[in-house]
């Protein structure tokens, strides 16, 4: 007899990789060059080339039982302490390896983070805010904890704070942020970052206990002109950094990532083996360690990342012109505009009429709005522009 839970979930499927499929079914009848899929975020440029010297070096020059054998929990001492200088190098931090937990990407060392945090089936909490990643639902139901979404603040995706305030309560023991953000591409303001630290500081004390913030960060490197991602860790203690390779050097498959923590943190004395057991509690033990030394040799590095930037410019400019209203991303390769009527979902099966693949915002917790994901080749973007126009002009007949 299988399980209950999953069996009824047979059929339930993304609406994102729903999107995807129609995406290629239609390319085979009509071409792949007419077809404008902007569904699903898979990086269009390809990784740095160190990364597969690294990688062939290592194959051919270490003993084969040392890079195909166990890692530490952990994760590699000597990849650890690079991630460590980086970050020290980057952000004028005091890192050291043991400040460093290897993950299976961005979605483990969130998870990680959400079970560390709390105890399952306690009535705790995790706080995130709309726009947000969907998975981060899986995430805290996996970890037996209540994922509590504050609605989104949709003229600038800025954290609406006397929301946060009717919302956070003493079963809070983490904030999910995600900047800058998936879907939205909106960058959280220097300003809005002192401004939550200082409003958690103030909650921890009225509570008497640690209000952690989660940090996703797999897209910080890939940041527009005139924007800048704050440090989140700078300006608050108990930040749980998470990042993923996957981005910033065009790696997606390898699943490469980590949590960082300063010395500042509440509890940093234990918190590097609490989160090896909430791995270990996932049935995961380690990450592979060819590309956890890959990662290792290639941090601070990145694949060439222009084309996200010159994409943005052109589409947003486009999308504004044809009548859109659209918050400018500040990084990551999506844009979020409103949708031109209030059912996002409707409005995206009429961009299929123009062949335009759109995803809806309503997974991401924001009805009215729909998903670009413009990692796509720029003379694809560009072509797409007439196809907007033409969508936006349909509901003025």
């Amino acid at each position: 007899m299988l399980s209950a839970k999953y069996s009824k979930n047979v059929n339930a499927r993304s609406v994102i990789r729903d999107l995807f499929e129609y995406s290629k079914a239609r390319a085979a009848e009509i071409g792949a060059d007419n077809v404008f899929d902007f569904s699903i975020g898979n990086p269009s440029v390809p990784p740095p080339e160190q990364i597969t010297t690294e990688a062939v070096r290592l194959l051919s020059e270490m003993e084969p039982t040392a890079v195909h054998g166990y890692p530490s929990a952990e994760g590699i001492p000597a990849v650890r302490q690079a991630i460590a200088a980086d970050l020290n190098r980057r952000f004028g931090e005091s890192y050291s390896g043991k400040n460093i937990f290897m993950t299976i990407g961005a979605a483990a060392a969130v998870t990680c983070c959400i079970r560390a945090l709390t105890d399952y089936g306690t009535g705790d909490e995790i706080i995130t805010f709309a726009p947000y990643f969907p998975e981060y639902n899986v995430y805290a139901a996996s970890a037996g904890v209540r994922l509590n979404v504050i609605p989104a603040e949709i003229d600038s995706f800025q954290i609406d704070f006397d929301a946060l305030d009717r919302t956070v309560s003493p079963k809070t023991r983490g904030i999910l942020i995600n900047s800058p953000n998936n879907p939205s591409g909106a960058v959280y303001s220097e300003a809005t970052v002192k401004k939550l630290a200082e409003f958690l500081r103030a909650k921890e004390k009225e509570y008497g206990h640690s209000i952690y913030i989660i940090s996703d960060e797999p897209y910080r490197e890939i940041v527009f002109k005139g924007f800048s991602v704050p440090y989140v860790a700078k300006f608050y203690d108990n930040t749980l950094t998470c990042y993923s390779y996957s981005k910033a050097l065009s790696i997606p498959g390898e699943r490469i990532g980590y949590v960082a923590f300063t010395e500042r943190c509440e509890d940093a004395d234990i918190l590097l083996k609490v989160l090896a057991g909430a791995a270990r509690d996932m049935a995961y033990v380690g990450v592979p360690a060819l590309y956890q030394m890959v990662a290792g040799l290639c941090c601070g590095e990145t694949a060439d990342l222009s084309v996200y930037q010159r994409n943005k410019d052109v589409l947003y400019r486009g999308l504004i012109d044809a009548g859109y209203f659209c918050v400018e991303p500040g990084g990551t390769f999506y844009a979020f505009p409103r949708s031109l009527e209030p059912d996002a979902t409707a409005f995206c099966e009429r961009a299929k009429r123009f062949e335009l693949v759109l995803v809806p915002g309503d997974g991401f917790g924001c009805k009215g709005h729909f998903r670009i994901a413009f990692c796509q080749p720029e003379e694809k973007v560009a072509r797409s522009l007439e196809k907007f126009r033409l969508l936006a002009e349909s509901y003025a007949k």
